[in-house]
């Protein structure tokens, strides 16, 4: 397990900054009772500055904003802050409050069925800060956003909700756009809630961000494999090869596809070398039941031995 991600800590300029938001923007919030002024800005902190970011691109008034914050304030009575412990989220010129599986109007409480992708389409990611970066500046954000990946990777790990996972991750890309693994593993989380546009977004810029990262290609192989396209994952899996030809996984995932389209002497080839590179695991179980497989199959069809088969 990586080592836990430092607590970082923004001041009011850095956090009006990194949110590309306005001074006054923040005091009228505050003023609002939508947030509480405070000295120093944590994750929590962002997290419910994130949420008020994404309603007003919506263009929801402000009113309307602290009317459903209070209304849900009322309904949870436990302390609970629905910036960040729910997803508010715009639909149409109406705000939804998400808990748990279902979503609800704030003010009636009523609960709304039919909840998924819809209200997530219009929101709006994180607005980049418009400013000249020195050689200093770039280097410093490029060190915060690495501490946000670490973030994500920690809250991942811990299972925390999947909202504040992306929105590490979210802040991470916003600070270094170039950043691929954050780019990846919020790539991976879209793959994960089989969600393959978005997933197929996110691995496209990982890419993008750098070509030669051999974890894109292989989630892009894996992305193409459950869509049914087994060129373009062959394609990518072989190139995540090309980059890293100790990668287990895709000599693993290149066995299968080989022996599911009939080549069965690519696909003892490549059950072979995840064996020679992963031989104690339980899915080093699994392959050697279908290089035996592979190996009878090849034999009825050759005529030869088994020794000349294993031989190489």
């Amino acid at each position: 397990m990586p080592a836990t991600a430092a607590k970082h800590e923004y001041t009011r300029p850095e956090t009006l900054r990194l949110l590309g938001i306005s001074e006054r923007q923040l005091r009228k919030w505050e003023q609002l009772g939508l947030v509480e002024p405070v000295e120093v800005y944590r994750f929590q902190n962002l997290i419910a500055l994130r949420t008020l970011v994404r309603l007003q691109a919506a263009k929801l008034p402000a009113a309307k904003i602290q009317r459903a914050v209070v209304a849900v304030r009322r309904k949870m009575a436990n302390g609970a802050n629905p910036l960040t412990d729910f997803r508010l989220y715009a639909e149409g010129n109406r705000i939804r409050v998400q808990m748990d599986r279902h979503s609800m109007e704030p003010e009636s409480g009523q609960l709304l069925l039919d909840f998924g992708d819809t209200e997530l389409e219009r929101m709006v990611s994180l607005p980049r800060p418009r400013i000249d970066e020195t050689g200093a500046e770039s280097r410093r954000r490029s060190r915060e956003a690495e501490t946000w990946f670490q973030r994500g990777v920690e809250l991942e790990q811990t299972r925390a909700p999947v909202d504040a996972v992306v929105d590490a991750y979210t802040i991470a890309v916003s600070l270094d756009p170039k950043l691929a693994a954050a780019l990846v593993n919020l790539g991976t989380i879209h793959f994960t809630a089989q969600h393959w546009d978005k997933a197929e977004k996110y691995y496209l810029r990982a890419l993008g961000a750098n070509p030669s990262y051999p974890l894109a290609h292989f989630n892009m192989g894996n992305l193409w494999d459950e869509r049914g396209d087994r060129a373009k994952a062959r394609e990518h899996y072989l190139k995540a090869l090309e980059l890293d030809p100790h990668y287990a996984d895709a000599h693993y995932n290149l066995a299968l596809l080989y022996q599911s389209a009939g080549e069965l002497m690519k696909a003892i080839r490549h059950w072979r070398t995840y064996l020679k590179i992963d031989p104690r695991s339980q899915w080093a179980d699994v392959a050697r039941r279908e290089l035996d497989r592979l190996y009878s199959a090849t034999l009825v069809q050759g005529g030869g031995s088994q020794s000349s088969l294993r031989a190489q």
